[in-house]
């Protein structure tokens, strides 16, 4: 591992610096909204619409898909560059979080899998901001066993007829598109007969269902298709490519997820001591705790960014970092509330930093679901990684319709 930069990277984190100091918000200003939707400063619609304001003045600055082909729309870069831009604009009071499905997720899978002529049409107006994407993979019985998925797609001419229902889909109600997994072959097993679609969430047949969340939100929707037409054109891949081109989907999607910072044990420390906690043994040993799992995110993260540097793709880095963040988000959260005391229990604007630790204490299990449970991704750490057993998987070579009909 190597935390140092080269020569070259030095001076690419030099240069987006001082572009950030010239375009970006400073940490700390009024207009900050790095932060997001956790101070409960400001609704959605206004964090997305601050968030495309910041991802067009990087387009047009020319710092928007750092490692994307200039044809696109990028910047034709490297890996680590991605990687420098993201660590000096954490550093700044703005954010682009609002397309971390879009640009994180949907792009990298178009890029890897699509056409010329879907390249050409989804990914600039993506990459200027323009259109937002949600995720349509999730089922209420195809959650962790995700190529269990029951919603069916029949193939009628140029189009697939679409019928189905997913959930925990975030924002589908904002988005312009969705990339959206259904089952085009029952009698082939449940992971080769999948189609990966991008659907356009005007169709007609779509009804969106807010799912009311115990932060007393409703980022999550379900969403029911009920014969809606998707044209051929809108097939990544073929027919059965569906599982294969979503892993693309999910190793992004984990990837953003275990990549975020937010908020630190300094944060802690500062809350702790405005609350009168800070002399409390057992609160700091919590605090310790937190901050070590922090520090191996933070190496875990400098080995991903080694490989990167050096031209390597990373390995299971992914899985084990959306572990360790997930348990770290989890134990950070859980001491800010033991630090507030009574008032930890409370959310508004009359208690500290706005109720926003409750609102993460609240969020936080999510973690350990998103992007894939925790026990998929320890499967997926110790039969990539550590070469174990496979787990048995009766169901693997058994056509589709005969496990629907046990």
């Amino acid at each position: 591992m190597d935390i140092d930069d080269t020569p070259e990277e030095a001076a690419f984190r030099a240069e987006a610096r001082g572009w950030l100091d010239a375009h970006a918000i400073p940490k700390g200003h009024p207009d900050d909204f790095s932060a997001g939707l956790w101070t409960g400063a400001y609704d959605e619609a206004t964090y997305i619409n601050r968030c495309q304001a910041w991802q067009r003045t990087l387009y047009d600055g020319g710092w928007a898909g750092i490692t994307w082909p200039k044809e696109y729309g990028g910047r034709g870069g490297k890996p680590i560059e991605q990687v420098i831009f993201g660590q000096e604009q954490a550093n700044y009071g703005v954010s682009n979080g609002a397309f971390m499905i879009s640009i994180g997720m949907a792009g990298p899978t178009i890029l890897a899998h699509g056409t010329e002529e879907q390249k050409e049409r989804f990914l600039p107006p993506l990459l200027r901001g323009d259109e937002l994407w949600c995720q349509l993979f999730s089922e209420p019985g195809a959650g962790s066993d995700l190529a269990g998925l029951a919603t069916r797609a029949v193939r009628d001419g140029d189009e697939w007829v679409v019928t189905g229902q997913k959930v925990w889909t975030s924002s589908p109600d904002r988005a312009r598109y969705g990339m959206l997994l259904a089952r085009t072959d029952t009698s082939v097993p449940k992971h080769q007969g999948i189609g990966y679609f991008l659907l356009d969430m005007a169709t007609p047949g779509i009804e969106v269902r807010p799912l009311r969340q115990m932060t007393g939100e409703a980022h999550f929707s379900e969403v029911f298709l009920d014969a809606v037409r998707v044209p051929q054109a809108d097939m990544l891949g073929g027919p059965g490519d569906g599982w294969r081109i979503a892993q693309t989907t999910l190793n992004s999607e984990r990837s953003s997820i275990a990549g975020g910072t937010g908020v630190t044990p300094a944060h802690l420390r500062a809350l702790a001591a405005q609350c009168g906690s800070n002399d409390e043994p057992v609160l700091r040993q919590h605090i310790v705790d937190a901050h070590i799992r922090f520090e191996l995110l933070r190496f875990l993260r400098y080995r991903t960014q080694t490989a990167l540097s050096q031209g390597r793709r990373p390995g299971a880095e992914a899985s084990v970092m959306k572990l360790a963040f997930a348990r770290y988000m989890q134990a950070l959260t859980r001491t800010a509330i033991a630090a507030q005391g009574a008032h930890g229990m409370l959310a508004g604007d009359d208690v500290v930093d706005d109720g926003m630790w409750l609102r993460r204490f609240l969020h936080s299990p999510s973690m350990r679901i998103a992007g894939g449970s925790d026990q998929v991704q320890a499967n997926i750490v110790g039969e990539r990684a550590l070469g174990l057993p496979a787990e048995p998987r009766e169901d693997k070579a058994i056509p589709f319709r005969d496990l629907v009909s046990r």
